[in-house]
């Protein structure tokens, strides 16, 4: 017969076997989790280059209603101007982009280098770009077009191997379960309220959409937004990604289903500074997204654009820092890219066909930068451009990323005479050994010394490129 301590023994131990157990298990989820995070993370890591497209019924006002030009960016036309939501949805009747091409823009995104596309599937409009069965508030349903640009540009991308992703906001001005916040002066549907009563009807809204992008496009990214809401909770945001990766566990979404724009890792796979570089690496995954001049859906009189040069010094600014770049069109209405970002992303383009090896696929080498110019991120965004003096770099100023026992130096200007690398002088880096040294883009043999304060470079008489020259130094660490 067992005695009462013989009792108390066999519980307490039943009690620590459950407790590691339980722990043991909480482990492999753990792990499991990491493990398929790691596998989806792989190709959005080595992309390095992103297209954003900010498209939809507000591309028609273009900024401008009822005469009157509004402040702001042009996808909040609706709030900036307090369209009433029966007057604004008319829009869609006059929505017609008969000169919108799948092909055409994904070659331009082809060009340029871009290795992924997110359109906006549904922005803070309620307006969706593609055949939705759970509202006839679409492309499709509502407007005389009546063609799916969702799928159009999925099978595009196909075609020429563009990771295909789509944007979706959390915050919805058509939605009958939300309602403009009227105590607010400006801006009244920027923070959206819901009606009593209405939250899980919303969410089983959007989750009727979010399976429908999932089951008809399989995009390789949901990249959410408009999540600020004080009624939209982490915890419903874990209910959505949650959702999400229940249909598709290899699917990326970003930190704003639960979170913001700002650098917190809330949850989701990669944080998104919106119009900002951070000023230094992040210890997570990363994309900065930004505007070619300072709004995202078109705005006809907006021609405050970033120039090329700046926009390539920013893309190699954020990936020598370990992040992406997702760079902004808006089409017009009638589904044409302006001119000017045409322009800017086959110039970056012709850039990213000689320099791209420094870029794709690329990681942040343990020294980002060294020179004496502080590089200056410049932002366009609702400011004037020609109130901002870039910096003169000098070739003395150079960005660092690496791969495969190759650390790529790139000079932010034209080196007329040496130059002196202090971060690879035997020195600094006493384990590393320079095994060569070339230009890309160059068939010229370069002379070059591995001293004890510098590795000093001859650089070829020809430039290669317009601008940012790169040099491709292999290494052998000790």
């Amino acid at each position: 017969m067992l005695t009462k301590s013989s009792y108390k023994f066999i519980i307490l131990g039943l009690i620590l076997a459950f407790l590691f157990s339980s722990a043991a298990t909480t482990h492999v989820v753990k792990l499991k989790r990491k493990e398929e995070r790691e596998q989806r993370m792989s190709w959005w890591r080595e992309a390095k280059f992103g297209m954003f497209i900010h498209w939809g019924l507000y591309a028609i006002p273009a900024g401008v209603w009822k005469g009157q030009e509004y402040e702001g960016i042009g996808e909040w036309i609706m709030s900036h101007a307090d369209i009433p939501v029966h007057e604004y949805e008319k829009l869609a009747y006059k929505f017609n982009p008969v000169k919108f091409n799948a092909e055409e823009w994904v070659k331009l995104a082809k060009e340029a280098g871009v290795k992924y596309i997110v359109i906006t599937s549904k922005h803070h409009d309620g307006f969706s770009l593609f055949d939705s069965k759970v509202t006839e508030y679409d492309i499709v349903d509502a407007t005389p077009y009546k063609k799916d640009i969702l799928k159009a540009l999925n099978k595009e991308c196909k075609k020429v191997g563009i990771k295909f992703c789509t944007y979706y906001s959390i915050l919805d001005w058509h939605h009958p379960a939300q309602e403009p916040k009227r105590e607010e002066k400006k801006n009244i549907y920027g923070n959206n309220l819901i009606k009593e009563g209405r939250k899980r009807e919303y969410i089983d809204y959007m989750k009727a959409q979010l399976k429908e992008l999932i089951t008809q496009y399989d995009p390789g990214v949901l990249w959410f937004d408009g999540g600020w809401v004080d009624w939209w909770t982490p915890k419903d945001g874990k209910e959505i990604m949650d959702y999400l990766w229940s249909l598709k566990s290899n699917l990326i979404i970003n930190n704003r289903a639960a979170g913001n724009d700002k650098m917190e890792m809330v949850m989701g796979d990669y944080l998104t500074p919106e119009q900002y570089i951070p000023a230094e690496h992040q210890n997570k995954d990363w994309e900065s997204c930004m505007t070619m001049n300072d709004t995202w859906g078109y705005k006809k009189n907006d021609n405050n654009w970033k120039s090329t040069k700046v926009l390539i010094t920013n893309l190699i600014d954020i990936v020598s820092k370990g992040g992406n770049f997702l760079l902004n069109v808006g089409p017009t209405a009638e589904g044409v890219i302006p001119e000017p970002s045409v322009k800017r992303l086959k110039e970056i383009g012709e850039w990213m066909k000689i320099n791209g090896e420094a870029i794709y696929g690329t990681k942040r080498w343990h020294v980002i930068r060294e020179g004496p110019t502080k590089v200056l991120f410049i932002d366009s965004y609702e400011e004037d451009l020609g109130t901002i003096h870039e910096p003169e770099y000098t070739p003395q100023d150079i960005l660092f990323t690496t791969k495969n026992n190759t650390i790529y130096a790139i000079c932010l200007a034209w080196p007329e005479g040496n130059v002196e690398i202090k971060s690879l002088g035997k020195q600094s880096m006493p384990d590393i050994q320079v095994l060569d040294v070339t230009m890309i883009g160059s068939d010229e043999k370069l002379k070059w010394t591995s001293g004890e304060e510098s590795l000093s470079i001859i650089p070829p008489k020809e430039k290669p490129c317009k601008y940012a020259y790169v040099f491709k130094i292999k290494i052998k660490e000790s």
